[in-house]
Order: structure tokens, then sequence, then C-alpha cells
């Protein structure tokens, strides 16, 4: 019998009530840690997987932060990489019946939501998100109902249950511009899952907002101390941030953005190092995309500090193709949603798409996140 690895990671779970807009506290989650398969497995298993996509009549997509082989079969089956709200439309989209997402659950739950006729597969139901874990659906609604006179805005990273009671889904290339759509009309914002990202909308629109405490195991991770000692190394790096790093980490930035933003700033502008502070599964795709380019992880460590996840989050990791080729040959990991909690998440979400398609523009990816909303239609999320 072969045992798996097992690691155990801290994250931010905050408890019902004024807690909730203070400090969190932390808990305890596993990741199961995949054995590394030899070349010649590789090519066998990609052959197999090949093989079971058709038979299935079956599409992969990968999120950016899965293994970089991952990425790279997705597209060449005429799937897609992207982030989880491309992932689902892409999936609902796309005519095969079956759909298998390579990354994290909250991201199977929505494929699921916008394709509710579809069989929606994963590599591995266990694996889950920190911003996930820590907003169960339960405490939430308390907190909610704690607070009936604000309008409740929810990320992307989070669970159907949650989506399904919050009035608004967003995700961190539209989230700013959706608050201040609802602080120009005098709304008060409930916020949930991640503070970070919370924090800066906050300071950005200058709405009034509660912000759950959760955060993203990884982007939590990056040092502002680190990050501008780094930038004393590579005078001149550009430094791309996802906004769920602490406002230390954002302050610093040259652009400040979703995953598909930052890819889409390493291409478009002219220089040749960029410091990257999100998680390092993204990098496989900033190569490819701009070839000839240097592009280094922010800092996760240093004085006094440890490395938690490295830069990379252990859940996205969970996937691979020995897993892949498994779920696809036995139809095993099927992610439901209950029918009627996934009629309420669609609403929020739903909104969401239509103030997008409402502001369709494209502009080029600058410092502020404020002035990104716009790229890829406004949707693009973690």
């Amino acid at each position: 019998m072969i045992t798996v690895p097992i690691k155990t990671y801290e994250y931010d779970r905050p408890q019902v009530g004024e807690a909730c807009t203070i400090n969190p506290a932390t808990a305890e989650a596993w990741a199961r840690v995949p054995a590394t398969p030899t070349a010649s497995e590789k090519a066998e298993l990609k052959d197999r997987i090949k093989r079971l996509l058709k038979e299935r009549d079956a599409v992969l997509v990968a999120h950016y932060y899965v293994d970089a082989e991952l990425q790279d079969l997705a597209e060449e089956t005429g799937g897609c990489v992207s982030d989880s709200l491309e992932m689902a439309r892409f999936g609902r989209d796309h005519p095969a019946r079956t759909l298998v997402v390579a990354g994290v659950r909250f991201m199977g739950e929505s494929a699921k939501i916008l394709s509710p006729e579809k069989t929606i597969l994963m590599p591995d139901l266990d694996a889950t998100c920190s911003l996930d874990l820590g907003c169960p659906a339960d405490d939430f609604a308390a907190f909610c109902d704690q607070h009936p006179d604000r309008t409740v805005v929810v990320y992307a990273n989070t669970s159907a249950a949650v989506k399904a009671r919050a009035d608004w889904m967003v995700t961190s290339s539209i989230g700013l511009d959706i608050v201040r759509h609802l602080h120009a009309q005098g709304k008060k914002i409930l916020w949930a899952p991640d503070r970070h990202l919370g924090a800066y909308i906050q300071k950005q629109t200058g709405a009034d907002m509660l912000l759950w405490q959760g955060s993203c195991l990884v982007h939590d991770e990056f040092k502002g101390v680190e990050l501008d000692l780094l930038k004393l190394e590579y005078p001149e790096a550009k430094v791309l941030v996802h906004p769920e790093s602490p406002a230390s980490v954002v302050a610093q930035a040259d652009v400040v953005g979703s995953t598909t933003q930052l890819i889409d700033a390493a291409v478009k502008l002219p220089a040749t190092t960029f410091i990257v502070a999100t998680d390092n599964g993204i990098l496989h795709k900033m190569r490819a995309a701009a070839p000839g380019k240097h592009f280094i992880e922010a800092p996760t460590a240093g004085n006094s500090a440890t490395c938690k996840s490295c830069a990379h989050c252990p859940w996205m990791a969970m996937n691979g193709l020995k897993n892949l080729a498994e779920v696809l040959e036995t139809g095993a990991n099927e992610v439901q949603v209950d029918p009627e909690i996934g009629r309420q998440a669609k609403r929020a979400i739903d909104r969401m798409l239509d103030f997008a398609a409402a502001k369709k523009a494209q502009a080029l990816p600058s410092g502020a996140l404020e002035q990104n909303t716009q790229l890829f239609n406004g949707v693009g999320p973690a």
C-alpha cells in the first residue's frame, strides 16, 4: 500500500462576531503531497489523458497556478488555461459534455453553477483554498444576519453556499469598480473573505466596508521589508502584485491586478525583469507569453520570517497527471452542488457579469488596480 505524504498548514479562521473585524484566529488544514512521475510515466499518462478526453467527450481547463504540464496539456487538447471564472465560462460555452477542472474546489463548484447540466470532474476533490476554508457558510450567514443593513459582496474564492448568501460576487479585477458603484448608491458593504483585497478596495473607494478577516495562504506570506531589499538588488525590475497581498507589498507595486492582468503586464510593459508577488505557478505562463524576460519570485521569507507555502498553493499542487488520468478512467470526483444553492449563487455571479458587460472596454494595465478594472472585460478573478 502506497502512503501519500500529508502536510498541514495554518490558515486564518475568523470567529463570528466582532473578531471578524479584528484579528482572526487560526486553524489547520492538510494537503496531500503528490509523487512526481518519471519522464516515461509522464509520457504514458499524457497519452492516456488525451485518449480519455476524446472518449469521454471531455475538455480540460486548468488554472494558472497548477503544474506547468497540466497547463500545457489543457491547451494541447483544446481546453484553456485561465483564471477561475474564465475556466467556468469556457466550460459553459464549450460543447463537451464533461468538464475536467484542474484547480481547487470552489473552481469546480463555479463551473457546476454555470453548467449544471454538465458533468464536472476534478483530479482531487480535497483540493481546497484557505479563503474558502476560512469562511464557512454557516458562520458567514450568521455574520451577515448580524448586519442586515449591509450589501453582501463576496470574492470568487468562496464556496457555492457562501456565494448563495451574497448579493454580489466579484473578482479581483472588477471588485473595485463594483464597490465604487455600490458606494455611489449609498450602500454599506459587508465584504468577504480576503481582508487584504477588501482593505485595498476600501482605501481606493472610501466605501463603508466591514471586512471578514480571511486571507490567502500564499499571498499573505509576501513580505514588504524583504521585497524592498530585493528591489535594491534589481532596481530596473517592475513589481507585479496580486491584491490579495499585504498592504506593504501592494504599496511597492508597479502593477496591481488579477492573474490575467499581471500576465498581460508582463507582456506589454517594456521592462525585461519582473518581481512577481503571486503564486509561482503563474511564472510558466509568463515565461511562455514573454520569452526572453526574467521573472523573480517575490520574497515569502526573510529575517525572523518563515516560508509557509513558499509562494505555491499546496492545494493547487494536489492536481497531477496521475489523478487526472484516474478520474477520466473512473468518472470519480464529480463535483456536486445543491441545485437551489447553485441557483442562488448564480444570481450573485450574474449580477457581476451583467455589470461587466455594461462596461466593456480595454485598457493597458497600470500600477493601480482602479485603472485596470476594464481589462479583459472586467472579469478576471483570482
